[in-house]
């Protein structure tokens, strides 16, 4: 397979490499999916011939993305991702718990929407400073 793309393209292609790496196996532990820890590699190999060998490290064997790409600000957009991903997804299962946990339908759609748009502008203000659970002992 041949694919044509620029150098900032290119570019792009490891950051979108990376996070669908990270994504998929940043939370396996032992149990990682090889076979995209390989596509990365392949990927980032090429980088070598690239004029961007400073992106791309050898480790065990591997050319993997270097300390530096890693710490380059990919995993702010990663944070910026699953911060919005953990309010949305807050914000929703606050509004379905607030209706007693109806499936979604058409009908009940856009009151959900609105207590979590609600629950969103919380969010935004004030971040979880104000979500308190009882615990009891």
């Amino acid at each position: 397979m041949d694919i044509k793309m620029t150098e900032k393209q290119f570019r792009r292609l490891l950051d979108l490499v990376y996070i669908g790496n990270w994504v998929l196996n940043s939370t396996r532990g032992d149990d990682r999916i090889t076979e995209y820890d390989k596509v990365e590699s392949l990927i980032f190999s090429q980088c070598l011939s690239h004029g961007m060998a400073g992106l791309v490290e050898l480790y065990e064997g591997e050319m993997i993305p270097s300390k530096a790409f890693a710490e380059g600000g990919i995993h702010e957009a990663i944070m910026a991702y699953e911060d919005t991903t953990f309010f949305e997804i807050l914000a929703q299962e606050l509004a379905l718990r607030d209706m007693d946990d109806p499936p979604i339908t058409q009908e009940n759609y856009d009151e959900i929407m609105e207590r979590m748009n609600v629950y969103l502008g919380e969010f935004e203000q004030h971040g979880t400073d104000h979500v308190t659970v009882d615990i009891e002992d």
